[in-house]
């Protein structure tokens, strides 16, 4: 469902002559062709939005490496490439319904985490990876188990 919505945009910057974000959709469809032919199937909507996911943390860290070098000309166009990617990622989960859903998490695996709380954190990340970015769920983590 996902991966023809951004072959559908692919064909529309095409027909606009938008090479900028045609460019980058041409190579977001290569990542995920990548994967499909790793896997030998087609990727669910979940499995793409991972690849959409690592392809913008690249672009935040191309973000920040730029900055640092004092290069605006790279800045501005890995800012460019993020507002295209970023319409086809969930949003992301506000704090208080991180630590819902976490609160969730810990209730599920009530057994686990009090004998082994480092675990749970693996738990967490892979329930809520798509719905925060997994930094934030493991902060969040450690934080409650230092109080």
């Amino acid at each position: 469902m996902l991966r023809q919505k951004i072959q559908s945009d692919q064909i529309a910057a095409l027909k606009e002559k938008n090479s900028e974000k045609l460019s980058l959709l041409r190579y977001i469809l290569s990542q995920i062709k990548y994967k499909e032919i790793d896997k030998k199937a087609q990727l669910t909507d979940e499995e793409v939005v991972s690849v959409l996911g690592k392809i913008a943390k690249e672009l935040n860290e191309s973000i920040e490496a730029a900055k640092k070098g004092k290069r605006d000309d790279l800045v501005d166009q890995n800012q460019k490439q993020l507002e295209i990617v970023s319409p086809y990622l969930p949003k992301e989960l506000s704090d208080e319904e991180l630590k819902k859903e976490i609160d969730k998490v810990i209730e599920k695996n009530k057994d686990l985490s009090l004998k082994n709380p480092k675990a749970l954190i693996g738990i967490a990340v892979k329930e809520l990876k798509s719905k925060a970015e997994p930094s934030r769920i493991v902060k969040f983590l450690q934080s409650l188990q230092n109080k």
